[in-house]
């Protein structure tokens, strides 16, 4: 995957394999090791998907591709519980 500035992907809607619409990305976490992206934030999912709406964590290998959008290669089985 080619790099990208973190901020550019901010405000990008990200879309599960299936096509679903999962939210966008709120914001990401940063390895300071080697100053890499380890997970992004997706804010706002839909409750089909994720109870309570809450912000999901996303690994970033679970990301397949950016563009204008966010797409995912994986997401686990819906609807995620709060606790699981």
């Amino acid at each position: 995957m080619a790099e990208c500035a973190v901020s550019e992907i901010r405000g990008l809607p990200v879309i599960l394999p299936d096509g679903r619409l999962l939210g966008t990305v709120h914001d990401t976490v940063l390895e300071t090791d080697n100053w890499s992206t380890s997970h992004i934030f997706v804010s706002d999912p839909p409750a089909d998907l994720v109870e309570g709406r809450i912000h999901v964590a996303i690994p970033w290998n679970w990301v397949r591709s950016i563009g204008d959008v966010v797409i995912l290669r994986w997401f686990p089985p819906t609807p995620i519980p709060k606790k699981p």
